[in-house]
């Protein structure tokens, strides 16, 4: 999806420009991925389609950790779940 249409999907749902943008879910999702779930930052770059600075460069890596990805996303997931469950119990 596009950041335009991430863009307009925000806009739709309310959120103000000065509120947050679609960059701005992408730096929350790291920094939580890594700091409170534990997750290692290759992994992470890679599902956020960031290119990975390897030395051994592109050529040559041609990994992608799809089943750890996948863990990982269904555990971004389970997280977000939480939260929505917190906020209706307060």
């Amino acid at each position: 999806m596009s950041d335009n249409g991430v863009r307009t999907a925000l806009r739709t749902l309310g959120f103000d420009k000065d509120v947050i943008c679609p960059h701005g879910f992408r730096a929350m999702g790291r920094t939580i991925l890594e700091e409170r779930l534990n997750y290692r930052s290759v992994l992470i770059e890679l599902q956020i389609a960031h290119k990975v600075k390897d030395p051994m460069g592109d050529t040559y890596n041609r990994t992608a950790f799809i089943h750890e990805r996948t863990e990982m996303m269904q555990t971004w997931a389970d997280y977000l779940d939480s939260l929505v469950a917190e906020e209706s119990t307060e």
